[in-house]
């Protein structure tokens, strides 16, 4: 009965383990296989700066200006809580604007958030910034905050907007746009 059952578990890791891409766990998180994930393109004149954060904050990405691109298939937080994507306009996480996200089972929601940004005018909110599916038939809502918008509701501007906060199938890809395309 042991010998069948410890079998059972190891064909189960086996087919588990053999389903798992080979860069499955990485020190940040785990990918997930579902075709889902963010693209964010930089319309700006200037690089834009990225960190992609789970339990650890991930290396510095540089965004180039006048449509350079980082693209991040959705992840799981090993220590549970979602990923945050930081952006800002210098190599530190100063006045960050963030896209955020954390996978329920076939959901995965995100948002925007405005809250570490310095107040007032910043390029982000000169420039404006969106969020859509990629798959124009797709149900998943689009964020938009137009150029010029500081109080943007379809972003987070303080921790209580929940209404920010939208549910997408685990298989949607996101085309995030910083500036005007």
């Amino acid at each position: 009965m042991m010998f069948t059952k410890t079998l059972g578990l190891a064909a189960l890791f086996s087919t588990i383990v053999s389903a798992l891409p080979q860069e499955m766990v990485r020190r940040s998180g785990i990918v997930r296989r579902d075709g889902g994930g963010v693209t964010i393109t930089n319309n700006l004149s200037q690089d834009v700066y990225a960190w992609s954060v789970a339990g650890d904050v991930g290396p510095m990405q540089t965004i180039s200006g006048n449509g350079g691109t980082y693209s991040e298939t959705w992840r799981t937080n090993p220590n549970g809580g979602g990923i945050s994507i930081k952006l800002a306009l210098e190599p530190e996480q100063i006045g960050v604007l963030q896209f955020e996200y954390t996978e329920a089972g076939d959901t995965i929601f995100w948002d925007m958030s405005c809250i570490d940004m310095q107040s007032g005018s910043n390029k982000f909110t000169d420039q404006g910034f969106s969020v859509v599916p990629s798959d124009e038939t797709s149900t998943c809502p689009t964020a938009i905050c137009k150029a010029g918008d500081t109080a943007c509701s379809a972003a987070y501007l303080q921790p209580t907007d929940d209404h920010a906060t939208h549910g997408c199938p685990i298989d949607t890809a996101l085309d995030l746009f910083i500036g005007q395309s």
